[in-house]
């Protein structure tokens, strides 16, 4: 009997993400840049991360949680993919997550899937989009306790050695928009 697990292409896609970190850690060499196929190559190596995050979301509130973690990001298939193993210190607890990011060249965009290591066997729909001037912007549809809503994250390189992620969810179709999750990343020696 083939396990429910495997039945389902994005349970398929977090299993496969998995198996790849050990190798993906090995991996030594930089992509070599050019094109947009490149355009995280600035988040590649090992960060320690800046976790700053709304207690309550989409109710007005302003009072927000922070707490420290780690990641290292490895580049994949020549750079037109990447993935980051991420160790978050919660006050609640500590836990794994795993990032992994794929360009696609057919359509110029980049899918943006996250893995939660408190579930791992459940991965969302990718947010999608691109990067211009320097920041990546990337959307999808969600549901949030029980009503649709949009996701946006957006990175960015703030130099060299330092990189920033933010989320915003947005209750009315994109119209207007509440950040509730910021990652600063500074990068390690």
């Amino acid at each position: 009997m083939t396990s429910p697990i495997l039945t389902d292409r994005r349970h398929a896609l977090a299993l496969l993400a998995l198996a790849l970190v050990p190798a993906a850690a090995g991996a030594a060499a930089a992509p070599q840049a050019g094109g947009p196929q490149h355009d995280f190559d600035f988040f590649f190596g090992a960060w320690t991360v800046r976790h700053r995050r709304l207690k309550v979301r989409l109710a007005g509130s302003r009072d927000w949680e922070e707490y420290e973690g780690e990641t290292t990001c490895v580049p994949l298939l020549g750079g037109a993919a990447n993935l980051n193993d991420s160790l978050v210190r919660r006050p609640s607890g500590a836990y794994r997550s795993l990032g992994l990011r794929a360009f696609d060249p057919k359509t110029g965009t980049w899918a943006d899937w996250s893995l939660d290591g408190r579930d791992p066997t459940h991965i969302d729909a990718p947010n999608v989009g691109r990067f211009e001037n320097g920041v990546g912007a990337f959307v999808s549809d969600d549901t949030f306790q029980g009503r649709p809503i949009k996701v946006r994250g957006a990175f960015s390189s703030l130099n060299p050695d330092l990189a920033q992620w933010e989320q915003a969810f947005s209750p009315d179709g994109g119209q207007t928009w509440e950040t509730n999750y910021v990652m600063r990343y500074a990068r390690r020696a």
